[in-house]
C-alpha cells in the first residue's frame, strides 16, 4: 500500500517528467506543470464527504451512463460500502449506443476498466485527464482497437466521455485522495444507459443488446452487493465475482468456477424482477429507439443552458461548470436519446410482433418464445458452477411472463436483505503498464485535434 508522501511525490513526478517529454514532440501545446492535479477538494465538497460520513482518502468507483449523459461517482462510507457521492452531467460524448469496435470509430467506449495512477494524466491540454485503459482484456479478446480514449475537460470529445475543467478537477481531486488513501485502482463501469427494465425495453431491437444484457450482469452484482465486482474475463466474456481455483484467460474457455450463493441469489432475484418490468412493459407496446445516429450525447443541463444563450459562440457558465464556446452539441432532434419516448406506448396496442432479443447468459431465459441455454451443473453447496456465457439471439413476443421466474439480467430495486441493504484528443488509450511512473500519461494534443480516434 502506498503511502501519502510517496504518492504527492509520484503525482508530482508524473506532471513534471510528462512536461519535459512532451515539450520534445509538441512545442505548441506542452504547458509544463501548472499545479491542475493537485487542487485540493473545495470546502464544499469536504463538507459533502463529512455529512454522508465517508473519509476524505475513502476508495471510489465511477459509473457513467450514455444515454442519461451521467457521471456517478461512489465513495465507501463507514458501512465499508460504496454510496453515492455525486452525479455529474456530461457535458459531452461522442459516437453512438453501443461499444467502440475500432480505432476511428470515435467510439466512446463500454465496458468495466481499471484505473490506476498511472493513468492520470495532469498535463493534459484537456484541462486534466484520466486514461479509461481501453483496450481492456475483454476488448483485445475481441478485437477491438483504438487508443487515447480519456475522461477529461474542455467539453469535446472525440470518443471520450468530456466534462467540463471544474467537474474534472474536483473528479481527478476525488481519484488522487483516494490513491493516497491506499486505494491501488479503482474501477470504471461504462454503460449504454441505465440498466433498468423500461430501457432494456425501449432498446431490445439493438444489435448490441447481447453485450448490454452481459454489462448489466456486473451492473446486477454492483447493485446488489455495493461493493466493487471482481471481473474476469475467458471465452471474450466478462464474468463478475467469479471463484475459481483455474485460470482466467481472455480468449480461452472459462475454467469452471462458482459465485457466492448470497450474491448469485440477489442477482438471480434482481434479474427476474426486471425481466418481468420488461416483459410488461413489451407487452404493452413500449416504443423503440432509434439507434445510429452518430451524434453522440450532452446532458440536458448542457443543452438547456446552449439554447437560452442562442447556441454556442461564448463561454456559458452553468452551476455545472463552463460550457466552452468551441463545443458543438449534438443535432436538437437526435430522437435516440430523447426521454420523451421512455413511456410512450402505441395506441391502440395491438399484439406485439416479435422482437429479437439476445441472452449472453447460461442458464438464462427471456420472456416469451425463448431458446434456453443448458445450465452447467452446479458445484459444492452454496455456490454455482458455472462455464463462459456464450451470446445467442433468440426470439420472443414478450407476452408470456410464465418463464420470468428463471430469467437473468435487467434492473430493479434491490433486495431488503442485509446484503442489498448495505449494498477529444485525449481521446482513446490502450491500458496503462504498471512498470513505470509515467506508464498511463497520455500525450498533450492540441485543442480540437481529434485525429483518426
Amino acid at each position: 500500500m502506498h503511502s501519502q508522501p510517496v504518492l504527492r511525490l509520484f503525482f508530482a513526478s508524473v506532471a513534471v517528467a510528462s512536461a519535459i517529454v512532451l515539450a520534445g514532440c509538441d512545442t505548441e501545446s506542452a504547458v509544463g506543470v501548472n499545479g491542475r492535479h493537485m487542487q485540493p477538494l473545495s470546502e464544499r465538497m469536504v463538507a459533502e464527504l463529512e455529512r454522508r460520513k465517508m473519509a476524505k482518502e475513502s476508495p471510489i468507483l465511477v459509473r457513467l451512463f450514455k444515454e442519461e449523459s451521467e457521471f456517478e461517482v461512489w465513495k465507501v462510507d463507514q458501512s465499508g460500502r460504496f454510496a453515492l457521492l455525486k452525479t455529474y452531467p456530461i457535458c459531452r460524448w461522442s459516437g453512438d449506443l453501443g461499444p467502440k469496435m475500432q480505432q476511428g470509430d470515435r467510439q466512446a467506449p463500454e465496458g468495466f476498466y481499471t484505473i490506476a495512477p498511472g493513468q492520470m494524466n495532469p498535463n493534459s491540454n484537456y484541462y486534466l485527464a484520466i486514461n479509461t485503459g481501453f483496450p481492456n482484456a475483454y476488448d483485445q479478446a475481441n478485437g477491438r482497437t483504438g487508443q487515447f480514449l480519456m475522461i477529461h475537460g474542455d467539453c469535446a470529445s472525440a470518443g471520450c466521455y468530456a466534462m467540463t475543467d471544474e467537474q474534472i478537477a474536483e473528479i481527478y481531486a476525488l481519484a488522487r485522495e483516494a490513491f493516497f488513501g491506499g486505494q491501488k485502482s479503482f474501477q470504471v463501469q461504462a454503460y449504454p444507459f441505465r440498466m433498468t427494465g423500461a430501457n432494456m425495453a425501449r432498446h431490445r431491437d439493438s444489435s448490441h443488446m447481447a453485450f448490454w444484457r452481459m454489462l448489466k450482469q456486473g451492473n446486477d452484482h454492483f447493485e446488489v452487493t455495493r461493493l466493487e465486482p471482481k471481473v474476469d474475463v475467458c471465452d471474450r466474456h466478462y464474468v463478475f465475482n467469479a471463484q475459481s481455483s483455474g485460470k482466467f484467460t481472455p480468449a480461452e474457455r472459462c475454467p469452471a468456477y462458482s459465485v457466492p450463493q448470497e450474491i448469485s441469489s440477489a442477482v438471480r432475484n434482481k434479474e427476474r424482477r426486471d425481466d418481468n418490468e420488461t416483459a410488461h412493459l413489451v407487452a404493452r407496446g413500449i416504443g423503440t429507439v432509434a439507434h445510429a445516429t452518430g451524434q453522440g450525447g450532452m446532458n440536458a443541463t448542457y443543452l438547456a443552458a446552449l439554447k437560452a444563450n442562442g447556441g454556442p459562440g461564448s463561454d456559458i457558465h452553468t452551476a455545472s461548470g463552463t460550457i466552452p464556446g468551441h463545443v458543438h452539441p449534438p443535432a436538437e432532434a437526435s430522437p435516440a436519446f430523447s426521454t420523451a419516448s421512455l413511456f410512450s406506448f402505441t395506441a391502440p396496442a395491438p399484439k406485439p410482433a416479435p422482437v429479437q432479443v439476445a441472452s449472453a447468459v447460461p442458464g438464462s431465459a427471456v420472456v416469451g418464445s425463448v431458446k434456453r441455454e443448458t445450465a452447467e451443473p452446479r458445484g459444492s453447496a452454496g455456490a454455482t458452477t458455472k462455464r463462459a456465457p456464450t451470446a445467442a439471439p433468440v426470439s420472443t413476443a414478450a407476452a408470456d411472463t410464465k418463464t420470468a421466474a428463471s430469467n437473468k439480467n435487467i434492473k430493479a430495486k434491490p433486495q431488503t436483505t442485509d446484503l442489498q441493504k448495505t449494498a477529444s484528443a485525449e481521446t482513446e488509450a490502450k491500458p496503462a503498464s504498471t512498470t513505470t511512473l509515467l506508464s498511463g500519461a497520455a500525450p498533450t494534443v492540441a485543442t480540437g485535434t481529434f485525429g483518426f480516434r
